[in-house]
């Protein structure tokens, strides 16, 4: 009767024990999809593929900025071309990825002699040990062949085609893209990289350099890391965060932080002293379109988050 009872007593306690996750489980069984989602442990990094198919979204969305329009319709102009000729969402991208990935852009990359080849692997591993992204550090260092080359690639790999290296000098890179106009001659698009040789004047499509100068710029089509190479999450959302902040500004803007952000890395400014310049910079503004006003006012908080101001 004892050992009876003793059974009975372990097969009601483990009847309770089921029970008890059953009534756990069903409520979570019953949320909605999304909610379901929210439960589920978050990824440490995300795929090169995913970062570049959001981008490429985002870039749709950055096609009725007034930084892209206006640097389109100068680049329009500069080279005597109908708007119809160029196809406008291959602009938009070249010229996001080229605000992005060059020197002190907003992806945080930096000039350096790092004597590296001439891709983009050593950035990718750089950027694999990145945890906790700063707005006043450098996210990875390399120099002007290594910025061109992860140019080449990302633009590449976003579906854009013509863009290779080209070397105005003997120890110099820069990228450019050739583009085909419908009933034009092609047209070697300057994207320099680095400010190596330029002026604050210089920016996407300078003339300083003479792309023609070179016979042949090969498409750069070596895949520097597959496209189901991880990043850290959070400089995964850094990227797409500054991509929010800034791609929509104008040339000028992006050329003003770029020079201010380098200062930072070169510990020339504090960020409390970047943020103050660039407030300046935005009470100055004539007649600023709302991109630009936003992207002064976003580089100085930032600037000041970091400063503990």
């Amino acid at each position: 009767m004892q050992n009876r009872a003793l059974v009975t007593r372990r097969f009601l306690t483990a009847s309770l024990c089921v029970c008890a996750v059953i009534a756990l489980l069903v409520p979570i069984a019953n949320l909605p999809a999304q909610n379901r989602e929210l439960i589920r442990p978050d990824t440490s990094s995300t795929k090169l593929a995913e970062l570049i198919d959001t981008v490429r979204g985002k870039a749709k969305t950055l096609e009725t900025s007034t930084g892209m329009r206006l640097g389109f319709q100068s680049f329009l102009s500069a080279h005597k071309l109908a708007p119809e000729s160029i196809n406008y969402s291959d602009y938009v991208l070249v010229r996001l990825f080229f605000e992005a990935t060059r020197d002190a852009g907003f992806w945080n990359l930096h000039w350096y002699i790092t004597d590296q080849p001439p891709n983009s692997d050593n950035i990718w591993r750089q950027w694999q040990n990145v945890k906790t992204p700063s707005v006043s550090t450098s996210t990875a260092t390399a120099e002007c062949d290594e910025l061109s080359a992860l140019y080449a690639f990302l633009v590449e790999r976003s579906g854009v085609k013509g863009v290779g290296l080209f070397w105005p000098a003997a120890n110099h890179t820069v990228a450019v893209w050739t583009v085909r106009p419908a009933g034009a001659t092609p047209i070697r698009v300057v994207v320099p990289t680095s400010q190596i040789f330029l002026d604050e004047t210089d920016f996407f499509d300078t003339k300083k350099f003479d792309p023609w100068r070179q016979k042949t710029i090969y498409e750069y089509t070596r895949r520097d890391v597959p496209d189901s190479f991880e990043l850290p999450k959070p400089l995964f959302d850094f990227f797409l965060a500054q991509v929010d902040k800034y791609a929509g500004a104008s040339d000028i803007t992006l050329q003003q932080l770029r020079y201010l952000r380098e200062a930072v890395f070169l510990r020339n400014l504090t960020p409390e002293q970047a943020a103050r310049a660039a407030l300046k910079k935005r009470n100055s503004l004539p007649a600023g379109s709302p991109e630009d006003l936003a992207a002064f006012q976003t580089f100085a908080q930032d600037m000041r988050s970091e400063s503990g101001q």
